[in-house]
């Protein structure tokens, strides 16, 4: 269980970081223990695997990529690792995780690419799927976001 103040650490994190010199001494201030007292939950936190990762969110709309689509793959089950691993590692890829399949859908790994149209989607999804040897894929493109908001688990 957490203490009240780890809490409060886990709350002050959820919404935006501030960008400033030091981004933690303002969170701290905000919940009113020093920089150095949050700095020690947080590592302990994150030791303990209850905080397993800061992540950023980009609009990537703002930043030029006007394109994104979700790569469903049908990638056979003894190869879901070594190609997971290589899809990962392609600079336009976000996100990459497998999935069971279903009767109806037979893809279980997805990949999500981002790029300045469509065209240049299909491209890269081309791309990944000649250095996989895997050629059963459809793209699933966004239309429009309809939420894009992370977890709170502590307000």
């Amino acid at each position: 269980m957490l203490t009240e103040l780890e809490k409060k650490v886990v709350a002050s994190l959820q919404g935006n970081i501030p960008v400033t010199q030091r981004p933690f001494l303002e969170l701290a201030e905000s919940i009113g223990i020093s920089e150095d007292k949050y700095l020690m939950i947080v590592e302990e936190l994150n030791e303990s695997g209850i905080i397993r990762r800061f992540g950023a969110t980009l609009k990537h709309q703002k930043s030029g990529f006007k394109a994104n689509a979700m790569v469903a793959w049908k990638v056979e089950e003894d190869r879901v690792q070594e190609v997971g691993r290589i899809m990962a590692s392609f600079q336009e890829v976000t996100h990459c995780y497998r999935r069971n399949p279903a009767p109806t859908w037979p893809y279980n790994v997805y990949t999500m690419v981002h790029a300045g149209d469509k065209a240049t989607c299909r491209a890269i999804a081309a791309t990944i799927a000649q250095r996989v040897a895997v050629d059963d894929y459809t793209l699933l493109f966004s239309e429009k976001e309809l939420k894009k908001t992370s977890m709170k688990y502590f307000t």
